[in-house]
């Protein structure tokens, strides 16, 4: 054959080729879960995260739990808890290490809303009462990662406080002066030097009941410490799930600290807490108010019944 006529066709084959190449379409990647800014407890632990909330403006809402549609469960699970997603854990409201997800079932009758995860972390040893939070916000600059045990005289003050405040309540002179507690943390909640004071405490009116304290306490212009939020509350052994009162004593039905982190990017981190029930989980979350502590959220999420 002819070599120009061969170099023709196949200038002309390339051209088809390459316009019919520039014709076709792209096939269009497969969206990714786009992921809202959410905040997890880290529970059991460090072995367990469970969703407070979406923030949104400075705002929570629910996210999902157990009881939530099983479509809705299914997304939350693609887009939040693939295997090896990481989120930092937050501890004195700063990142300190991460937890990284293992595992879950958006199908489990109980577990539904939770993830099994491995923390990481120099710094946050997570057992028992000291719990963390998890998040993929954008974290402000201010955060003073402060969190540790409180001092003697931290703890002497507050102490004096809640056995006045039980007393207050009506809780015997005596059995205040018996107070247990599980949680008394030091924090900064603004960076400013000053330690705030957040614990759990409970004392015994009679073999049968429990009084329990929940406070946030905030040292004024004169050094000394004042509740800036409290909650109080009775619980009888009637009242216990299970019918056994020493239930409460390990734990169920307290409030306790999660931890705390700026939501709102103000300065100043809120507060959250994790409330363990027989059916499931409750949180709360505090911000500043003034001298006082307001509560701008409260949430639960539901297990399974007991």
């Amino acid at each position: 054959m002819n070599r120009s006529l061969l170099s023709g066709i196949s200038l002309l084959f390339c051209v088809a080729l390459a316009t019919a190449s520039f014709g076709q379409k792209a096939k269009p990647k497969a969206a990714l879960s786009k992921q809202r800014p959410i905040v997890f407890a880290v529970l059991n632990d460090g072995s367990v995260i469970e969703p407070i909330g979406y923030v949104e403006k400075g705002k929570i809402t629910q996210a999902i739990d157990n009881a939530s549609e099983p479509a809705k469960i299914a997304a939350f699970h693609r887009s939040y808890y693939k295997a090896g997603s990481t989120y930092p854990l937050i501890f004195g409201g700063a990142a300190s290490g991460k937890v990284t997800v293992k595992s879950a079932d958006p199908k489990a009758e109980c577990s539904a809303s939770t993830a099994s995860v491995t923390p990481s972390s120099t710094r946050a040893k997570l057992k028992g009462n000291v719990m963390a939070l998890a998040s993929n916000i954008v974290l402000g600059t201010k955060a003073s990662g402060v969190r540790r045990m409180p001092t003697a005289v931290e703890r002497s003050e507050i102490e004096a406080l809640v056995r006045q405040e039980f007393e207050k309540q009506g809780v015997s002179p005596a059995a205040a002066r018996k107070m247990n507690y599980l949680n008394l943390t030091s924090l900064d909640v603004n960076g400013d030097g000053k330690i705030e004071l957040v614990g759990t405490f409970w004392a015994e009116p009679s073999p049968k009941s429990r009084a329990l304290l929940f406070f946030i306490a905030d040292k004024g212009p004169d050094e000394k410490y004042s509740f800036g939020a409290t909650d109080y509350r009775v619980i009888e052994e009637k009242d216990v799930m299970g019918g056994e009162i020493s239930s409460v004593d390990d734990g169920v039905y307290h409030e306790r600290l999660l931890d705390v982190l700026d939501i709102d990017h103000d300065g100043v981190a809120e507060v959250f807490t994790y409330i363990q029930s027989f059916e499931g989980a409750g949180f709360n979350v505090y911000r500043r108010a003034g001298d006082k502590w307001a509560r701008i959220y409260e949430g639960a999420n539901y297990h399974c019944a007991y």
